[in-house]
C-alpha cells in the first residue's frame, strides 16, 4: 500500500501526541512514581480490552513473557525519570534532554549488535554535548531535571533496542500489553522504597481535580491509541520518514508548553540555542544515515 498525505499528517498529529505527554505530567497532580503506575495500568488494560473485543489471545511462550516483562521495568524507570525531570525543573528541559534519545540510539545499537559506530555517530554526539553544556553553563538550575531527562533518553535507547529483537517474534500489541504489565509491576515494587526514603509525605495515590480525565488521555489516548495508529503506519510509512518525523516530537513538546503554561516555561535565549544544536544534531542523523547506506556500492553477484 503507498502513502497519502493523510498518512504522513496523521504521523505528525501521532507525534504531537507524545510531545504532549510532559505537559501532561505536569498537569496531573501525582508523583511521578504514581502517575506512571496509573498511566501503565490503564494502558495495560486499554490494550487487553481492545483483544477481548477482537476475540484475539494475548498468550505468549513463558520465557517470551518474562523477557518482555522485564522490558517493561527499563520502561517504568524511563517514564519515572521522564515525568520527575519535567516536574523539577520544566517540560521543555525534560524534552531538551529526550531529544538525545535517537543518538543514544546510535551508540547503544552497535553495543547490542556488535556492530561498529560510524564516524558521523561520534561526530553528532558531540554536537550534542556541546548543545548540552550551552545549556548547563546559563540554566544550572536545572541541572537535576535535565540530569533525569537525560538518563530517560538512555534508557528510551535501551528498551527500543531491545524490543527491535522481539518485533519479529510477536504482535506489537501483545509485545505492548506485556510491557505495560510490566513497567506496572514495577512501578508497585518500587512504591514501598521510594515512600519510605524519598517521599516526605508517603505515596499519594487519590486523585484531584482533572487528574482522572488526564490520566485517561495520558493512558488511552497518548499510550494506546497513539500506539496503535502508529503500527498501522508503518504498514505504509517508511521506517526512514517515520523516525525523522519523531525526531520532532521535543520541538512540538516544547511550543506547546509556552502556549499553556507561558511565562513559567520560558527560558533564557542560551536554553533555546543548545536546544537547537541538538535538535540539529538529531535531524541529521538519519539524513547521514540515510546518505551512507546510498552512496555503499553493491557488490556484484557471483
Amino acid at each position: 500500500m503507498t502513502a497519502s498525505i493523510k498518512d504522513y499528517l496523521m504521523l505528525h498529529f501521532i507525534v504531537l501526541i507524545w510531545g504532549f505527554t510532559a505537559i501532561l505530567g505536569l498537569l496531573i497532580s501525582l508523583p511521578a512514581i504514581e502517575l506512571v503506575f496509573y498511566r501503565t495500568l490503564i494502558a495495560s488494560l486499554g490494550i487487553a480490552g481492545l483483544f477481548l473485543l477482537k476475540k484475539r489471545s494475548l498468550l505468549i511462550p513463558l520465557p517470551e513473557m518474562i523477557r518482555v516483562v522485564s522490558i517493561g521495568f527499563v520502561i517504568a524507570i524511563h517514564w519515572i525519570l521522564f515525568f520527575w525531570s519535567a516536574q523539577v525543573s520544566t517540560a521543555s528541559v525534560c524534552l531538551a534532554g529526550m531529544a538525545t534519545t535517537s543518538l543514544w540510539t546510535a551508540f547503544v545499537e552497535p553495543i547490542f549488535n556488535r556492530t561498529k559506530i560510524k564516524w558521523y555517530e561520534v561526530a553528532l554526539g558531540l554536537m550534542v554535548i556541546s548543545g548540552l553544556l550551552v545549556i548547563f553553563s546559563f540554566e544550572g538550575g536545572y541541572w537535576l531535571g535535565l540530569s533525569m531527562a537525560l538518563g530517560s533518553a538512555f534508557l528510551a535507547a535501551v528498551f527500543s533496542v531491545l524490543n527491535g529483537r522481539l518485533a519479529h517474534k510477536h504482535s506489537p500489541y501483545q509485545i505492548t500489553f506485556y510491557e505495560m504489565a510490566g513497567a506496572c509491576i514495577a512501578s508497585a515494587v518500587f512504591m514501598p522504597f521510594y515512600s519510605y526514603f524519598l517521599a516526605e509525605d508517603g505515596l499519594k495515590m487519590n486523585w484531584e481535580g482533572y487528574d482522572w480525565f488526564w490520566l485517561f488521555i495520558l493512558g488511552g489516548i497518548c499510550t494506546v491509541y497513539a500506539f496503535s495508529v502508529s503500527v498501522e503506519l508503518m504498514k505504509r510509512l517508511s521506517v526512514f520518514s517515520i523516525n525523522l518525523t519523531i525526531n520532532l516530537e521535543p520541538v512540538y513538546g516544547i511550543v506547546l508548553a509556552v502556549l499553556i503554561f507561558g511565562e513559567s516555561e520560558k527560558m533564557t535565549p542560551q536554553f533555546y540555542l543548545g536546544t537547537a544544536i541538538i535538535l540539529v544534531s538529531v535531524l541529521a542523523y538519519p539524513v547521514l544515515n540515510y546518505w551512507n547506506k546510498r552512496r555503499k556500492p553493491v557488490r556484484p553477484l557471483g
